[in-house]
């Protein structure tokens, strides 16, 4: 099973770099892990989460967001989701979070910690 994810993942990935290779419009390395991983699914299209139990990550310090993936991936944080997703961001995690902090602080609430989200 596992070899199979990985597979698919990995045939994921190099059909987004083709087609990125394709796109007249530059996409980050940063960019296309983040959606070839399937972070968006949880933390939104950019990082600009909807859903209040995945916290927005557009605009955060990039380094604040390494640091985060690396205590996933060593259980140093636990949260079943992340620990399992964390670990194929591996090699990724600075052009991950280079990308999001790319990204437009959101207004208002976003980063408040009562309310994670952009709506």
């Amino acid at each position: 099973m596992i070899k199979k994810l990985s597979l698919v993942l990995l045939s994921s990935i190099v059909v987004l770099f083709s087609l990125s290779s394709l796109s007249e419009e530059t996409v980050s390395e940063g960019e296309i892990m983040f959606e070839a991983l399937g972070c968006w699914g949880c933390h939104g299209q950019a990082g600009y989460s909807t859903d209040e139990k995945y916290p927005v990550l557009a605009g955060r310090n990039a380094d604040w967001i390494v640091q985060q993936l690396e205590d996933f991936q060593s259980g140093k944080r636990v949260n079943p989701m992340m620990n399992a997703m964390a670990p194929m961001a591996e090699g990724f995690e600075r052009v991950i979070a280079e990308y999001l902090a790319s990204q437009e602080l959101p207004d208002g609430s976003c980063h408040n910690p009562e309310i994670n989200t952009c709506q």
